[in-house]
């Protein structure tokens, strides 16, 4: 008669996290950072179909690594939440903090409870009437939930994207200078002494939730403008 197998849970738990960062540090980083007028979103993402940033409600937003399916998933979730408590109650009730909740619980839920954890991180944003009412909440794989100013960074090569953005990001940047820094943190070199790699616009995913438009504020950059954009001299007129 076979013994049967135990496995403790402290070990458990660790090996489902373990599996849970290998998948998603296989990802492409995304970027999160304030500006002036907003919070902006970008990432190497040659698709046009698969998106890594969306839209969930007028001032909010949502931003993944990780796997496609998983992510798609709770961004579909995410925005029935807000449409439905949105036309429940109010607009305005619809908010970052309340959906980054679910979200937790969610994620929280499934790597306790199921045999194999959501290979994902998700941002949830939420801009505000100025930058210091702008919310930004960052989640991870095990539901726990943290309370971010000014940038993030998520996926690959996380920890050494996070030095470049210490380093170069201050609060009332513009939006040119934000996109700069990111392009400076995307196309950074796998490893040091590696040659930095310089990204076009048509390689990459940019999006911004922008305070200065009235109701719906996301708003994908794309072709010319995003180009204009990247070419602006930092410093100079956005």
């Amino acid at each position: 008669m076979s013994m049967p197998f135990y496995v403790s849970p402290e070990q458990l738990m660790k090996d489902r996290a373990d599996y849970a960062r290998k998948g998603i540090a296989r990802g492409r980083s995304v970027v999160v950072l304030q500006y002036d007028e907003g919070i902006a979103f970008a990432t190497e993402n040659p698709s046009r179909a698969l998106h890594k940033v969306s839209e969930i409600y007028d001032r909010i937003a949502f931003a993944a690594v990780g796997k496609y399916n998983e992510f798609e998933n709770l961004r579909v979730a995410g925005v029935r939440y807000a449409d439905l408590r949105g036309y429940s109650y109010a607009r305005q009730d619809v908010t970052a903090r309340g959906l980054a909740n679910a979200y937790a619980q969610t994620l929280g839920t499934v790597f306790t409870t199921e045999s194999k954890p959501l290979e994902v991180e998700i941002v949830v944003a939420e801009v505000g009437a100025t930058a210091a009412d702008d919310q930004v909440y960052r989640l991870s794989y095990d539901g726990s939930v943290a309370d971010e100013h000014g940038y993030v960074v998520m996926g690959g090569q996380a920890e050494r994207l996070n030095g470049i953005l210490q380093a170069g990001w201050r609060p009332g940047l513009t939006l040119a200078e934000v996109l700069a820094l990111a392009l400076r943190a995307l196309g950074a070199p796998a490893e040091e002494g590696g040659e930095p790699r310089t990204l076009a616009a048509a390689q990459l995913e940019v999006a911004v939730l922008d305070r200065t438009r009235p109701r719906r504020t996301f708003r994908r950059l794309a072709g010319g403008l995003l180009e204009e954009l990247l070419a602006a001299p930092v410093g100079g007129p956005a």
